[in-house]
């Protein structure tokens, strides 16, 4: 990211002014209550930022400031009780072994148009560049949020992210890290490849997919959330990977293009079994009670992906851009970082 977004609203604009100074508590802000949802989740985006790579010109103090720390859990109170409403929680008594059967349930249950199919039969390259804008905000930081739960495991599910996590970093190999090789798609369609590049374009259906991933990663409590929410987007990925993969060959589209689509193919097919069975039934054999909140996360993954997929159909349909301004025709390579 190399400059801050321009402010959504209020809060955004007061979170955005202070965060530019030194540190100091904040003054009085707005009422979360009446945030609307671009400047909620663009400030609520922000406060995450600053536990991964900082914001441009912010002093990195600031990421455990107390009075930016209670803004912030006045956000989460809201996105929660949002989620809530739509996907409700509740003890559910799920035995380890049919867990794999129970997301499976969750994904079975998921009645959204299919944007993969859209793009691989359908979709235009302009579509596929605005996908990938979309797709950067989560995948130029894939693995980290999930992360965040290792420490919060302990034995075989700890085993089990592990294993999976040393695929999303690429083994070792810088070159194979999966960022890295989604960075290199977005370059060969033109798009500038660096981290952050897009948010100032991002709407709050897509800073949502990212901020539900950083709200379960970042708190012990929800550690059955974000291992329910892994566990699903492995289990669910291999097929949509290989459609995105095909559509970009469709049109002419190869090499750097569709590695990270191809890569995803192969690599979510093995970890399926290690999420559904390793990792999210190994945690309820330890912890019967978090089977509820595993779905929990699972479904709530779901739903916001539905939402942002509908988001991005239904503006392709009306022959409009899925972002908030259109995207550049194309733009020379960016360099690397």
């Amino acid at each position: 990211m190399s400059r801050l977004p321009t402010p959504r609203g209020p809060l955004s604009e007061l979170l955005l002014e202070h965060l530019a100074g030194p540190v100091r508590p904040l003054p009085s802000t707005p009422s979360v209550a009446g945030l609307d949802d671009e400047d909620l989740h663009l400030s609520l985006y922000l406060a995450y930022e600053l536990h991964y790579r900082g914001l441009p010109g912010v002093d990195d103090r600031w990421e455990w400031d107390p009075s930016l720390l209670g803004l912030r859990a006045q956000l989460e109170d809201r996105f929660e009780a949002e989620l809530l409403d739509a996907v409700p929680r509740g003890i559910e008594h799920v035995a380890p072994e049919e867990m794999d059967l129970a997301l499976r349930a969750v994904d079975e249950q998921d009645d959204a148009p299919s944007l993969s199919r859209f793009l691989e039969r359908d979709g235009t390259l302009a579509q596929f560049r605005e996908f990938l804008v979309h797709r950067s905000a989560y995948q130029l930081k894939e693995a980290d949020p999930h992360s965040w739960a290792m420490p919060r495991l302990s034995g075989p599910p700890k085993a089990a992210l592990v294993e999976i996590q040393a695929d999303e970093y690429g083994g070792g190999r810088a070159d194979r890290i999966h960022a890295e090789l989604f960075a290199r798609s977005m370059a060969a369609v033109g798009l500038d490849r660096r981290y952050g590049a897009y948010l100032e374009l991002l709407p709050a259906l897509t800073l949502r997919t990212v901020n539900l991933m950083s709200l379960c990663g970042l708190h012990r409590r929800l550690r059955g959330a974000i291992v329910g929410h892994l566990a699903l987007f492995e289990m669910t990925s291999s097929i949509p990977n290989r459609r995105y993969g095909d559509g970009l060959r469709r049109l002419g589209q190869s090499g750097e293009a569709t590695e990270f689509f191809d890569e995803h193919v192969e690599a979510d097919a093995v970890h399926e079994a290690v999420a559904a069975v390793d990792l999210a039934g190994g945690l309820v054999r330890q912890d019967p009670a978090l089977a509820g909140d595993v779905l929990w996360g699972a479904r709530c993954l779901a739903a916001v992906e539905a939402d942002w997929a509908i988001h991005l159909l239904d503006a392709w349909e009306r022959g409009e851009t899925s972002l908030r301004d259109e995207l550049p025709s194309a733009c020379e390579p960016a360099p690397i970082g």
